[in-house]
């Protein structure tokens, strides 16, 4: 199989908004050529002993998309893709936007990925690959073992880290093990473990997962605490990465549900998922999804029930925090890490 290979002339500082803005057009995924030098962390987790010497950063970089070549004409795809290119100028330095094209044999890349993806800890959680061996000295830790197949969902992403620290926050009532290793910044008073409606020391929160992926917010819930969890998910796939997850967890069936649709408009998926059944609402999307979707969201939860949220780049945050707002819900906290944004609300 062939595919068509399009590539973004622009900078370093226009990278994640350039993913966002072709994620929110449909397109999954993208490869980032650029000669940033790797930090030491990143150096850490590869395995080989020599690192390729780069050239020096010139804050250039190319941003590849791939389309499968089986005939189709991209030509409205493309214009959109430069609209896009040209409405994100007024928000970023994003170069040349010149887009070129070739054409590329099939990879495997649901496994070439793989050797990017090692074990790691966020706070005193250890996220670890399934087709990693456990370390002796990391037998006790508190494990996550993920493969998110063609999911999206390893943890290392910033969005998935921001949620997972709110989790950790919401359901362990402010015990959040290590300090944080990524640049988070927060204003929030401090909860305690009682603050979450019906929540005691026999029955943790169950916790809504819109937009479950690979699974890992739903296991990390369950693993804080959590009492139960629905998920929900557009993708057949990431259903099915999702239940081999749990499984991989050693999580009991019973303890999670999960249905294919879109909570927005799908009433009988809404019906499914049931009104004021939730503690925690949490949504690692983007943008353009969570806004049209605040408006269903606080019937899901409980008075008192809190909607985590994120996958916001930061231009985005005020939009996102409106629509929250409208919805009926209060701002609690707010959280960055790197371009993205994480907001937590509460249903009065």
């Amino acid at each position: 199989m062939k595919w068509k290979q399009y590539t973004i002339e622009t900078t370093t500082v226009a990278e994640d908004y350039i993913s966002m803005a072709l994620a929110e057009l449909g397109i999954d995924g993208v490869q980032i050529e650029d000669n940033i030098p790797l930090s030491k962390e990143d150096q850490a987790d590869m395995f080989i002993d020599f690192l390729p010497e780069l050239p020096p950063d010139d804050g250039t970089s190319r941003v590849s998309f791939f389309i499968e070549e089986d005939g189709s004409d991209h030509t409205e795809l493309l214009l959109q893709v430069k609209k896009a290119l040209e409405e994100l100028r007024g928000i970023v330095e994003i170069g040349s936007g010149a887009i070129t094209s070739g054409e590329t044999e099939d990879l495997d890349w649901i496994n070439n990925w793989k050797k990017y993806f090692t074990s790691f800890y966020i706070n005193d959680i250890l996220i670890k690959p399934t087709w990693e061996e456990l370390k002796e000295e990391d037998r006790d830790k508190f494990l996550i073992e993920i493969d998110p197949g063609i999911s999206f969902g390893t943890g290392k992403h910033e969005t998935t880290q921001l949620c997972i620290r709110q989790l950790q926050k919401y359901i362990r009532g402010g015990q959040t093990g290590q300090e944080s290793a990524g640049p988070a910044s927060a204003a929030s008073e401090e909860m305690a473990p009682g603050d979450l409606p019906g929540n005691s020391q026999s029955a943790g929160p169950k916790v809504l997962d819109v937009g479950c992926g690979s699974g890992i917010l739903s296991i990390v819930a369950l693993k804080l605490g959590a009492s139960a969890v629905v998920g929900t998910d557009l993708d057949a796939d990431c259903l099915t990465s999702t239940r081999n997850n749990m499984e991989v967890n050693h999580l009991a069936p019973e303890l999670s549900t999960f249905y294919l649709g879109n909570l927005i408009d799908d009433t009988a998926l809404q019906e499914k998922v049931g009104t004021e059944e939730y503690d925690i609402v949490v949504a690692n999307i983007l943008a353009d999804v969570i806004i049209p979707m605040a408006p269903v969201i606080p019937a899901r939860l409980k008075h008192g029930g809190y909607f985590i949220t994120s996958g916001i780049i930061d231009f985005k945050e005020q939009e996102v925090r409106e629509a929250i707002v409208d919805a009926g819900m209060e701002i609690v906290e707010i959280n960055h890490q790197g371009e993205w944004v994480n907001i937590t609300a509460r249903r009065p």
